[in-house]
C-alpha cells in the first residue's frame, strides 16, 4: 500500500456496517491513529487487525501533528480513525488533514460510515438542500446560531448529547416555532435505534414525557417554509 494518510471510517453502532476496504487498510498500515485506543481496540480485536495504535485526539493533536506529518513524509502509511463515523466530522482529525495537504501528502479518505446520513434520510425532511451545523456552541455564539437555524429555507442537522436533548428541543420551539418539522434519530445502526418526527412541539413533549432519551442522537430540524416566509415578509 503506497505511502499516504488515509482517513477510514468506522461503524456509527453496528460492527457488520465495517467495510473490507476499511478493514484491509487498516491492516496494512504503519500506523493507527485512533481517537481512543481502548475504543479503538475493540474493533480492531473484532477483526483481527494487529497494527499498532496510537492517541491522536482533541486535547492533544495540535500538538502532535508535526510528528505525523514527518512520520507521513518519511514514507510511512498512516490511517486516522476515530470512536465512531468519519474523522473531521465532528472529530479530531482536520488539523492533520489540513497539515497533510498544505505538504503535498496523498490523502485518501474511504467512504463510510456517518451518523448525519441516514439521520436525514429517513427524517422524511427534504434532502436537496441542507447543511450540518454539529454541535451547538454551549455559551457564546449559540443564540445566533439558532437565529440562523431558524431563517435556513434548507434543512439543518445537528448532533445533540442526551444531557442537553431537552433544552436544545426547547430553543427550536423557541427560535423556530412549535410547528417547525424535527426528526430526531438516536442510537442509529444499534440494537434500540429509533426516530422520532413530528412537529417541534410535539417532539419536545414525547422527549420529556420519556424524562429524556439516551443514545448518540442526530437532530434534522425542516426548513423554514415558503408560508412562513411570506408571514414573516
Amino acid at each position: 500500500m503506497a505511502a499516504a494518510l488515509y482517513v477510514v471510517p468506522t461503524p456509527v453502532g453496528n460492527l457488520d456496517d465495517m467495510t473490507f476496504r476499511a478493514i484491509a487498510v487498516l491492516k496494512a498500515a504503519d500506523l493507527i491513529l485512533a481517537e481512543d485506543t481502548r475504543t479503538t481496540g475493540k474493533l480492531t480485536a473484532h477483526f483481527g487487525i494487529e497494527t499498532p495504535k496510537q492517541s491522536f485526539h482533541m486535547h492533544n493533536e495540535h500538538k502532535v501533528v508535526q510528528r505525523y506529518i514527518g512520520q507521513l513524509q518519511g514514507g510511512a502509511t498512516i490511517a486516522l480513525v476515530s470512536d465512531a463515523g468519519t474523522p473531521g466530522i465532528s472529530d479530531p482529525g482536520f488539523l492533520l488533514i489540513r497539515a497533510a495537504a498544505e505538504a503535498g501528502i496523498e490523502i485518501i479518505t474511504l467512504p463510510g460510515a456517518t451518523a448525519f446520513v441516514p439521520a436525514l434520510v429517513s427524517s422524511g425532511l427534504p434532502c436537496d438542500t441542507f447543511y450540518f451545523e454539529g454541535f451547538l456552541p454551549p455559551k457564546k455564539g449559540r443564540q445566533s446560531k439558532l437565529q440562523q437555524i431558524a431563517a435556513s429555507t434548507s434543512t439543518v442537522i445537528l448532533y445533540e448529547s442526551p444531557h442537553k436533548i431537552i433544552k436544545t428541543l426547547g430553543q427550536i420551539v423557541e427560535f423556530c416555532g412549535s410547528d417547525r418539522p424535527v426528526a430526531l434519530s438516536r442510537e442509529i445502526s444499534k440494537k434500540f435505534e429509533e426516530t422520532l418526527r413530528g412537529a417541534a412541539g410535539e417532539v419536545l413533549a414525547q422527549v420529556e414525557q420519556r424524562g429524556g432519551v439516551k443514545g448518540e442522537i442526530v437532530l434534522i430540524i425542516g426548513g423554514k417554509t415558503k408560508q412562513e416566509r411570506k408571514e414573516k415578509g
